[in-house]
This record gives structure tokens, sequence and C-alpha cells, in this order.
């Protein structure tokens, strides 16, 4: 992992821990693969453990790991560093985006109540009426009761959502999700739904898919226009899910709203119209895991080399197969 990340993951508590499991040589720790130390302990090793910054584990970095088992990332997504050459080899794999998942799930909750109110874009309207309040009244209904949500996606974070939502009563939940069982997103509380029947009856759409080659844009012109006036678009997961092209021309000439936390292409060239318009709202993707919660996915990494090393199974595995419908 690059040589922030350790720093910010891995205080006292977690290198005590790790080393009350694992024995450690030296480096510890590498941000690279490729010099004679890293190589060296790279003979011996039997784990690694990752994240961000990691280089991908390709044939050669493998081909000097001959004792190497088990790849633990202590971070979300293992695409950029876990492929084909790794599961050839039969490595476990395993990933802390569970761990993720928590301030994800956290920031959408909260842009999903700012959004029933219309605060974000309130609050933009205040900076230019100042003292008249008639910009109230510019937005439509502001009630956050007899609303509806349509989460595309039942991931780790989709289902955390939907949890939250449902748990506190907070509206009806739709589901978009072609993978999983309908029955299965009945006992969360919420309503199976193709995205055709989804679009129409969002007050929020929030994204929660992975970046696939068949997800791209999967929320283009067509699917913007079917969503109903006053409507929000909520996006913390990729921003590929989204035509930035679309969103642009929609947000310029309807009554659409959004609250972007992720963008594609990330950060937006400065000329793009999103960043002045009244009815966006753009953050610089910090929903995810930063500073001090980082902790927690280093902790799911380490729980999961305890289960290794007392031959128990991993508690969130990555398979060849998971990965082709994970992030």
């Amino acid at each position: 992992m690059d040589r922030d990340t350790l720093r910010t993951q891995f205080g006292e508590a977690e290198w005590a821990r790790l080393r009350a499991t694992a024995s450690l040589g030296e480096p510890a720790a590498a941000h690279e693969l490729a010099s004679s130390a890293v190589r060296r302990r790279l003979a011996e090793a039997e784990v690694l453990v990752t994240s961000w910054g990691c280089p991908p584990l390709d044939g050669r970095v493998l081909s000097a790991a001959p004792r190497l088992r088990a790849v633990l990332h202590a971070a979300g997504s293992v695409r950029h560093h876990v492929g084909d050459a790794v599961f050839d080899r039969g490595l476990l794999v395993t990933t802390a985006a569970g761990a993720n998942a928590e301030p994800v799930a956290r920031y959408t909750l909260a842009a999903i109540l700012w959004a029933f109110k219309k605060a974000p874009f309130l609050a933009a309207d205040a900076r230019r009426f100042r003292a008249d309040w008639s910009y109230r009244d510019r937005h439509g209904e502001l009630s956050g009761e007899d609303r509806t949500v349509a989460l595309v996606g039942f991931s780790r974070i989709g289902r955390r959502v939907a949890h939250l939502l449902t748990g506190l009563g907070l509206a009806r939940v739709l589901v978009v999700d072609p993978v999983v069982g309908p029955d299965e997103i009945r006992r969360a509380g919420a309503e199976p739904v193709t995205l055709d029947q989804a679009l129409p009856r969002a007050d929020v759409l929030s994204l929660h898919a992975p970046s696939l080659p068949r997800t791209r844009h999967m929320i283009g012109a067509a699917e913007l226009a079917a969503l109903p006036p006053g409507a929000v678009l909520v996006n913390t997961a990729r921003g590929a899910l989204v035509d930035t092209a679309a969103l642009e021309r929609a947000c310029t000439e309807r009554e659409l709203y959004a609250i972007l936390d992720v963008t594609d292409p990330e950060p937006l060239p400065a000329a793009s119209p999103l960043y002045d318009l009244p009815n966006v709202m753009i953050t610089p993707h910090v929903a995810g895991s930063l500073g001090s919660e980082t902790r927690r996915m280093a902790a799911a990494a380490l729980e999961e080399l305890e289960r290794y090393a007392a031959g128990l199974p991993p508690r969130d595995p990555v398979t060849r197969q998971t990965l082709e419908v994970q992030a």
C-alpha cells in the first residue's frame, strides 16, 4: 500500500494485532513490489495485507512469491491489483468492502434526507437571494413524508441504505437489481422493480451498482427524462454509471436535481456546467472511508488474517465469479 495509507490505517493498535497473529520480517511494509529487498520478503511471504496503492499482482510478482497463499485487502475494490493470475494460482482473496459500506451508507442517507427538503439547493439559492426568502417555494414540495426512494443496486451499500430507510420508516424503497432475487429484496422491506418501473416513481434515485462495461452510462438521457420533475439523483457509487453529458443537459434544461460524490471524469473539467448549477451539489469523493474511518477496514483485514491463521473460512472472500459483479 502507499505510505499515506499505511500511516492512516495502521497505528500502534493495528501493528500490535498484526504481530500477535503473524511473523513479520523486514521490511514489514512496502509501497512497491520491485526492489530487491521487497522481492526477498515476497519469497518468504504467505500472506499479503494490501490496501490503496498496491501494484498489480501480475505473473512476475507472483513468480517471486512461491509461498503466497492469501491476499487480504484492507480496502474495497480489488480490481486494480487482483486479476486472473491471482485466481489461477488459487489464492484466497478477501475484501474489506463491507466495512467501507458503512460511511458510504451514512453519507447516502444524509444525502437522501437533504434531498427530500432540497436543502443543498436552497443553500445555493440563499447565497444569491440572501434576505429574500421567496426562493423557498421554487423547488416544489419540501417534505420528508410519503416519499419514494429507488436504489439501483442491492450491493453491500444498497442493502445498508435500504435497512436504514425502512428501519426508520423514512420512505418507500424500490430496488433495481437483476442479480438479487425478488424474495430477498422483499425480506429487506423493499419492493423489487425494473429500472423502467422505478424511474417515474422515484423522488430520489440513488445509485449503488458496480462499474462494469454493462453498467456504463446506465443512467443516460432516456433514464433522466423518465424521472419526475423535482427528482434528485444521488450518486455515491461510480461516476461512469451516469452519462455526464446527458446529466449536464438534463440539469440545465429540466427540473432535475443531483447530489454527486462521484463523477465521470473525476474530477470534472473546470468548464463543466454542473459546477455552476444551483440544482447540483458536488462533493470530492468523500462518502467512502477517510481518515479514522479507514481503521474499520484495517480491522476487517486483520480479522480475516486471524481467521486464516485459525483455519477458519473467510468472512468476505472474493472469487473470480463474484468479482464480475462487484465494484
